[in-house]
Order: structure tokens, then sequence, then C-alpha cells
């Protein structure tokens, strides 16, 4: 519990302190966003604006994360290091991050709203991905738990729609290297990676498309965050194979590194609240693609390794109901000859075209987020007093 105090304190700490350098190194740099003339009026005001905000968000919950863990090494005496769930989701969430930095810089650099082909941005996401999805099949604990299963999951893993069709117990090398069915591995492997892809890619592109108005996302994705940590920190305290907790098997988790992933999860909420700090209207800076796609990265990584892949839906909920309506309006708009559901999309956009303040629509967003956020957790809460036999613990 210290750890995740120091995580998110030290992550507030260096976002509120050091935006503020890094929008002074950006304005120098002539690095300004550029604003669709097809947007609201008013947001031509922020053309210019500097932009790549994600490196300090990123760049903050990184430091915080892997600082938290050698303060507890030297308070304790004994250095365990960041886990292998810790590290791969910071490579998810820097990676996407990594892509979202070519785009805002070649936006930049042509001086347009441009950047990255969709091709290019689309191959350099499904490296990224894949290699992620390999790698959570990798590294079993002494419990055999690896950070990633095949199997769907919501709160907790689904047996039957595991993509592994049952034979990755223990992690792929023990698969591939064990007198089991290699076809089956390999298609098994196959439909874990397109899945993983599909989920990072789906909250990339969601957070990009929420990310239009100041402060919209950086408040959503404080809210989703917390969301996680509360979901890690439970994850923690019923974890399968820890002697201090039961061993019923509606009553725990087969989580491989729950408490590492709360750490991370601290560290982000207070990156995000001190880049908010900068981020609320009118903005001093902007998080970019950088941001979006990097925070996208890590929501994708946390559904994956806490094992809560559907949920993720809920959880994320106004990320959802942004992108579906972007789906919507592009959709009718092919079907119907020209005709739009919303005035503009995505939504929140719609919402300033009925005339609705800037503020106004953000601060209701968040509402939406944290309702969406709250109901993800009653179902995550009431999965397990279900398994418990309705005993409220």
């Amino acid at each position: 519990m210290i750890q995740i105090v120091v995580a998110g304190f030290l992550g507030l700490a260096l976002s509120i302190f050091g935006t503020p350098a890094f929008i002074k190194f950006l304005a120098r740099q002539g690095y300004g966003q550029f604003i669709r003339e097809d947007g609201p009026s008013s947001h031509q005001t922020k053309r210019g604006t500097p932009t790549m905000g994600g490196v300090a968000i990123l760049g903050a919950a990184t430091v915080a994360y892997l600082i938290s863990h050698l303060g507890v090494g030297i308070t304790t005496g004994n250095w365990t290091g960041p886990t292998v769930s810790g590290v791969l989701a910071l490579f998810l969430m820097l990676g996407m991050g990594f892509v979202g930095g070519i785009d805002d810089f070649t936006k930049i650099t042509k001086k347009q709203n441009l950047g990255l082909t969709p091709k290019g941005k689309i191959l350099l996401q499904g490296l990224i991905g894949s290699a992620f999805g390999v790698l959570a099949l990798l590294f079993p604990d002494p419990r055999g738990e690896t950070p990633g299963s095949t199997a769907v999951s919501i709160t907790r893993d689904l047996p039957a729609l595991d993509m592994g069709f049952g034979q990755f117990q223990g992690g792929l090398i023990e698969a591939l290297t064990s007198e089991r069915n290699v076809l089956l591995v390999i298609a098994g492997l196959i439909l874990f990676v397109v899945w993983v892809n599909l989920i990072a890619t789906a909250t990339t592109n969601a957070v990009n498309l929420t990310d239009g108005l100041d402060g919209l996302a950086t408040g959503a994705a404080i809210l989703v965050f917390s969301g996680y940590l509360l979901i890690s920190m439970w994850q923690t305290d019923h974890l399968c194979g820890d002697p201090a907790t039961t061993s019923a098997s509606g009553l725990c988790y087969t989580v491989r590194d729950p408490s590492d992933l709360a750490v991370l999860a601290a560290a982000l909420i207070g990156a995000l609240i001190g880049f908010l700090w900068w981020n609320t209207s009118p903005a001093k800076i902007f998080m970019g693609d950088t941001g979006s796609l990097g925070l996208g990265g890590a929501l994708a990584a946390f559904a994956v390794l806490s094992r809560t892949e559907l949920l993720l839906v809920l959880i994320a909920g106004l990320f959802v109901l942004i992108t579906v309506s972007v789906i919507l309006q592009v959709g009718w708009f092919k079907l119907s000859g020209g005709k739009r559901i919303f005035k503009m999309a995505p939504l929140q956009h719609h919402f300033e075209l009925k005339g609705w303040q800037e503020v106004t629509v953000v601060v209701r967003f968040w509402i939406i987020a944290g309702l969406f956020v709250a109901v993800a957790l009653a179902i995550f809460y009431g999965e397990w007093l279900i398994s418990n036999g309705g005993t409220f613990r």
C-alpha cells in the first residue's frame, strides 16, 4: 500500500512541476497544435498550443513507477524490481506512445493536421501489439501463471472461451516443448495475438477520438485508471495460491502480478492529475497522439493483464460511447448518401455545436465516465459476491 501511495505522489509531483518546463521547451521549438478547419470555430483560438504533452504524462508515470520500486528496495533492504506484468504494461504504453510521438512530430514538421499514414500507424501498432501478445504468454510464475491468458475474460477468465484450446498451461514455451498439439498451440497463439491487437487498436483509437476538448480525455482517463487501481488492489487481496487468501475458485483470481499493476495505475493517476492542472480549459498544452495512444496502450495492457477484457467496454464506457458515435456517423453518412446523425462527430463536438460551453461538455462527460466506472466496479464486485454465496466481505 505504501508503494502505491509513493508512486501516485511521485507521478503527481513529477507531472505538475515537470509539465511547465516541457511546455517552455515545446514553445521554443515551435511545436504547436494544428486545428481542423471544419471543427468548431471556437477551437481556432487553440492553434499553436504546444502539443506532445503525452511525453510528460508517460514520462512522469514511468519514472514514478520505477522510483517507487527503488524506494521500497532501499527502505526494506529487499530489492525485487518491477514485475514482468508491470514491464509488459510499460512496454505497450510506451510503445504506443512512441507511435503517437512519430505521428505528432510528423504533423508538426509538415505543419498540417495529418501525421502518419493510416497504414503506417496500423503497421507499427500491430508490431507492438503482437510483441506484447507473445510476451504475455511467457514468464510463468511459480504457480504457472503467465501475465496474459488465452481465455477471454470478463471479471476473470472464462474457460469455455479459451482461444488456446486448453494447451497453454504453464505458458507458451511449455506448450511448444511438451507433448501437446502443436497445431492447436500455433492456432491459439495466432488467435490471442489478433485478440490483443483488436483490444489495443480499439483503446488507442478510442482515447484519441476522446481527446478533442481541454481536459476531457485526461479527466476520463483518471477515472478509468482509478477503477483499475481498485480492481488490482482487490485482486491482490484475493489471489489464488496466496496462503493469506481462500483457495475456493469463486473467491480468488488467477492474475500474475496485480499488486504491481496497482502501483503502475497509481503512478498513471498521479501523472494525469498533474497534467490536468495544465491541460484544463484553457489548456496550456495538449497530450497529442503521444498521450492518447500511450494511454490507450496502457488501457489495453490493464484489460489483458488483469483478465478483465470484456469489462473494459464498461469501465472505459465514455471512450466506447464516443467511438461508437463516430462509427454511426460515418456509417449513416455513407448509407444515406450524405445525411448525418450528429451535427459533428466525435460526440463531444455535437454538443458544442448545440451551444454547450466547452467546460460544460467536459464536466458532464466526466460524470458519464465516472458512472460507467462505477457500474463496472459494481459488476466486478458483484460477480465475486455471487461466487461467495452472497456473503458480504
